[in-house]
């Protein structure tokens, strides 16, 4: 796996995609938004056993958990990597996991900026593939590179136990217990992890955006993902 680093932006591409994100016009029943974001930014001081509520009550409950937005769920031991997992609802097994180029701390302070845009490009050369199953990914985080990550095939122990811990959540942020301590005694056992649903954009084939919707239902631009796939 390669190296947790970062450079200056690169790709024109997704320069081009990530500026076009930020013109996408925000939900007019945003008065409310940025509360979930500003929740995710209490991870540092989140504790073992901790889990936030997802914030689903009163008359915004029963749309929020029939309409059909994408799941999504980044995650990682506060001195790991981070994953991320896409999901078409909690109830099922992730479309696309992969483990970014990125450290988990490194969310926290990209956070800090209010503004928080992950963009996974791929080049490939065949026509066959749906772009989230394309494998091998450039990694950038609020315009800078990253570097490399491998689209997991299969997902990981650690992978499989947020999942079966986190299913039926549809939103929220927190900490969960990692696998095992027995095994390594030395290893950091706390899993932090955000999960929000997501307004899912398909620009092309080859195009794919995630906006982050708030408890008010609202797609915000404060979180955002983006895939792109360079021919």
């Amino acid at each position: 796996m390669p190296s947790v680093h970062s450079t200056h932006m690169e790709s024109p591409s997704i320069f081009s995609l990530l500026r076009h994100g930020t013109t996408k016009k925000p939900s007019k029943t945003t008065a409310s938004g940025g509360g979930l974001f500003r929740m995710f930014k209490l991870f540092p001081m989140l504790t073992t056993g901790c889990k936030m509520a997802a914030l689903l009550g009163g008359l915004h409950r029963k749309p929020l958990l029939t309409d059909k937005a994408t799941t999504v769920t980044l995650f990682g031991y506060r001195k790991g990597r981070l994953g991320l997992a896409v999901q078409e609802n909690p109830h099922r097994a992730p479309l696309f996991v992969i483990e970014l180029p990125m450290l988990t701390s490194s969310l926290h302070k990209e956070m800090s900026s209010d503004v928080l845009r992950i963009a996974l490009e791929t080049d490939t050369k065949t026509h066959k593939k749906k772009l989230l199953e394309e494998f091998v990914w450039a990694v950038y985080c609020n315009g800078r590179k990253m570097g490399y990550s491998i689209r997991r095939k299969n997902m990981s122990d650690d992978d499989d136990h947020v999942m079966k811990l986190l299913r039926g959540v549809s939103m929220g942020a927190g900490v969960l217990p990692g696998l095992s301590p027995e095994k390594d005694s030395g290893h950091d056992w706390e899993l932090t992890y955000i999960r929000a649903r997501f307004d899912r954009v398909v620009g092309s084939k080859d195009s794919e955006s995630f906006y982050m919707i708030n408890p008010d239902g609202a797609s915000c631009q404060e979180l955002s993902i983006f895939f792109l796939r360079v021919r």
